[in-house]
């Protein structure tokens, strides 16, 4: 009797794991996979879902665009297919990730950045959400001349091919636009 009690509760734990596990990256998902019971806007990141190798570009002092640098990006689900984490290996070893979590009270996407550039004491927050077929992002930040505004970050042209990604300073109404990153990225 003993001994089927221990078998049913060894059965029932190894049960409650793999629940709790299931849409976690596995060998047969390496990514992971959307929770059912996550808000649905958790797959507004499933066409990134992946490895993308990308060109990475950067304003100079100057106002040009620098030459690119190679880089991979990879996003995969986390917590249980809760939410999203991403990550960019570049040639020029300055890595960096976010973690992204939809609240639905808010109705927005919370974007936690993190570089190997600098440790930080907080991580910086953009949030936004879906706008069309676009993933558009933001965070507060004056200009170098100090004008209220934001950092923008848009991930557009999305499909099974792979994407863009495009960061610029926007004022407030969004009159004035100043691009100072773009990625281009495609699929592996």
């Amino acid at each position: 009797m003993k001994q089927i009690l221990i078998f049913t509760i060894v059965i029932f734990s190894c049960s409650i794991a793999r629940a709790q596990s299931e849409y976690e990256p596995s060998l047969k998902n390496p990514f992971g996979l959307p929770n059912p019971t996550a808000p649905i806007e958790v797959k507004d990141y499933q066409p990134l879902i992946g490895i993308c190798d990308c060109e990475s570009y950067r304003l100079g002092k100057e106002g040009e665009w620098l030459p690119p640098v190679k880089m991979t990006w990879e996003f995969k689900y986390i917590m249980n297919g809760m939410a999203v984490q991403d990550q960019t290996i570049k040639d020029d070893n300055v890595h960096s990730g976010s973690i992204r979590q939809y609240n639905s009270d808010s109705a927005k996407w919370y974007v936690h950045y993190y570089s190997s550039a600098a440790a930080t004491p907080s991580l910086g927050t953009w949030q936004g959400g879906k706008k069309g077929n676009d993933i558009i992002l933001y965070k507060n930040q004056p200009s170098p001349s100090g004008a209220d505004g934001f950092y923008k970050i848009t991930f557009h042209s999305i499909s099974s091919k792979g994407f863009q990604w495009l960061g610029e300073w926007v004022n407030e109404g969004e009159s004035i636009k100043f691009p100072t990153w773009k990625i281009d990225c495609k699929k592996r």
